[in-house]
């Protein structure tokens, strides 16, 4: 593949990616995210699409695996991060009201 077909697959991936970190950014301040299975689901639903995305991107030879590996990689940080600034943020405000 040609520098730019790479540039403009690996562009997409990280766009979508983006998207996925938005979803869980714009649920953050709610309550959806501590007790929505549902959400959950569609966070779910979303990897596993950009997990298919970025092994077809491998198999075009437009990113190589490792490249495909440290997105997903980076991503679920990103997401298991957040997920813990929600957790810890529901917490204090518990312990907040019990004292």
């Amino acid at each position: 593949m040609t520098s730019s077909s790479e540039n403009k697959a690996r562009s997409i991936l990280e766009e979508e990616a983006n998207r996925i970190r938005l979803l869980i950014k714009n649920q953050k301040n709610t309550l959806c995210i501590a007790h929505c299975k549902a959400f959950e689901e569609v966070v779910d639903t979303q990897m596993y699409g950009l997990s298919r995305q970025i092994a077809f991107a491998i198999s075009l030879e437009a990113i190589t695996n490792t490249e495909g590996q440290q997105l997903l990689s980076d991503l679920e940080r990103d997401l298991d991060r957040m997920y813990h600034e929600v957790f810890s943020e529901r917490k204090e405000k518990e312990i907040g009201k019990e004292v």
